[in-house]
């Protein structure tokens, strides 16, 4: 039976045999002696995005108690869930990423740290997932933006809507309405201001070049 470690763009961690290509944490928050979840969903403010190989090493999923290994279809679905890149193991890209969203929200010498203060308030709703009202129509999103309708999520790539899921992107079926944010806005900024988001495979068979 597959591990209770895949994170869905709102947030929510589930059990999937499709593992993703990104993995990450937000702290310890299983049992290594069963392998499952505690109650709490994070243990720290920092969510972050890492990459699923990294200098040789190997771990034993939520074997230990250094941190619990969360896994992410790609990296658009993190970021609407509320992570960012590693410093660590994604030095290059976590530059990138902060330098676009200092860019995107007029600032400037930020530490990571501050960065996850205002992703924390902008992912959460309490114990829930934030959803944030439309900044702009969705054909202007940037690409890499994820939005919420009604119980599915869905990614904006050109303009476009593609329905999500724990094996990847398709079509979608009909008109979505009632549409909320589920990016967190400061991220949503980033990306408008030149952060580009790895996307899974399936993105590129759904649109044309």
């Amino acid at each position: 039976m597959p591990l209770q470690n895949r994170v869905t763009p709102t947030g929510d961690i589930i059990a999937t045999a499709h593992r993703g290509m990104f993995t990450g944490t937000r702290g310890i928050i299983h049992d290594p002696a069963t392998k499952t979840l505690m109650k709490r969903r994070w243990a720290s403010r920092a969510w972050l995005t890492c990459v699923c190989e990294f200098r040789g090493r190997r771990r034993e999923v939520m074997g230990g108690r250094s941190w619990t290994e969360l896994f992410f279809l790609d990296e658009a679905t993190a970021f609407a869930a509320g992570h960012r890149p590693c410093f660590f193991c994604r030095r290059e890209d976590a530059g990138a990423f902060r330098a676009a969203w200092e860019k995107g929200n007029r600032v400037s010498g930020l530490r990571a740290g501050d960065i996850d203060a205002v992703l924390h308030r902008e992912r959460l709703d309490g114990s829930r997932k934030r959803l944030h009202v439309l900044p702009r129509p969705v054909a202007e999103l940037p690409d890499g933006a994820m939005v919420r309708s009604g119980e599915e999520s869905f990614l904006i790539v050109r303009g476009r809507a593609l329905q999500w899921s724990a094996a990847g992107y398709s079509k979608t079926q009909g008109a979505i309405t009632e549409i909320k944010l589920l990016t967190p806005p400061s991220t949503l900024r980033a990306f408008s201001a030149g952060y580009r988001p790895v996307l899974h495979g399936s993105v590129k068979e759904l649109v044309v070049r």
